[in-house]
């Protein structure tokens, strides 16, 4: 079976990251012709489609997800030989993709750990809500994620780190705010302050509060946990966030226990070769230490 070429392997990464044939021909300074001609040889050597259409974009198949993986992998590992072989001083890097609420409540401490004892690794992290933290392993655009996932993908492997209540914040000074725990039906008539329409968290917040009765008036809108709960603290609306979140001055939170809990996944690729150093970095974050998260 003769060694894939890897000037088809560099041409299909490119293509991966941007899903598009002409910003991808431009990384790699090919034509766009030329770029197509590198994939279509690609996957007739591996003999399987490694793109499809969905409407008027792109996405990668499984067999092109899997490529992907390997192709990165395949390219970084030559890197490697080529400096070791060379003699050249090469640092490691380290790329890892979680949420902001993981950079934010959770992972802090070990990141900081890790850039101290690391000094010849590059951590590179790359923020991706939970389930496209899980793809962009899947496709070894990251050796680690970190999300919540309900559902992990087959070809990860998995750990829990943090199981965490979802909750209402709200101002201290809220008529709820007494309370220990706040039913569904509390928030009913309350003015909602929700994530952009098009992220998860949007729509399961819409799905869990269909059923009241009374809505209160149109949400407000707000990008990231730290902006909804700066918002809840002042009074303007209540906000479902993640256990962990640590609530600004003038805020509170109180679990809601008809929503449940999520838990934040640790994931890697299953089989992965990892660098030393993300290695390393995972073994740190398995042992990491969920007692000391905040909630409420």
């Amino acid at each position: 079976m003769p060694i894939l070429d890897g000037e088809l392997l560099r041409a299909f990464v490119a293509f991966a990251d941007a899903l598009n044939l002409t910003r991808a021909a431009k990384v790699v300074g090919l034509s766009q012709p030329a770029l197509f001609e590198r994939i279509a040889r690609l996957a007739q050597e591996v003999g399987a489609a490694l793109y499809e259409r969905e409407g008027r974009q792109l996405r990668l198949t499984d067999a092109g997800v899997r490529v992907a993986a390997f192709a990165r992998e395949e390219l970084a590992r030559t890197r490697s030989f080529l400096a070791e072989l060379r003699g050249e001083a090469r640092r490691e890097r380290v790329v890892l993709a979680a949420g902001e609420g993981a950079y934010l409540y959770l992972l802090g401490p070990s990141l900081r750990a890790f850039a101290r004892d690391e000094p010849d690794a590059t951590l590179c992290p790359i923020t991706r809500g939970g389930p496209d933290a899980a793809e962009a392993v899947r496709e070894g655009a990251a050796h680690l994620a970190v999300g919540v996932v309900d559902l992990v993908p087959e070809e990860l492997v998995a750990r829990d780190l943090l199981r965490t209540p979802l909750c209402v914040a709200m101002a201290a000074s809220h008529r709820l705010a007494r309370r220990r725990r706040v039913r569904l039906a509390d928030l009913a008539g309350e003015r909602l302050i929700l994530a952009p329409a098009g992220q998860s968290h949007r729509a399961f917040v819409g799905r869990a509060l269909a059923g009241l009765a009374d809505v209160g008036a149109p949400p407000i809108e707000a990008d990231g946990w730290p902006l909804m709960l700066h918002l809840a603290g002042l009074g303007l609306g209540v906000a479902i966030v993640n256990g962990s979140c640590s609530l600004p001055r003038g805020a509170v939170a109180r679990p809601v226990p008809e929503l449940g809990h999520v838990t934040y996944r640790l994931m890697w690729r299953r089989g992965a070769s990892l660098p030393p150093a993300a290695s390393r970095l995972r073994e740190r974050l398995v042992a990491l230490d969920v007692r000391s998260a905040r909630a409420p």
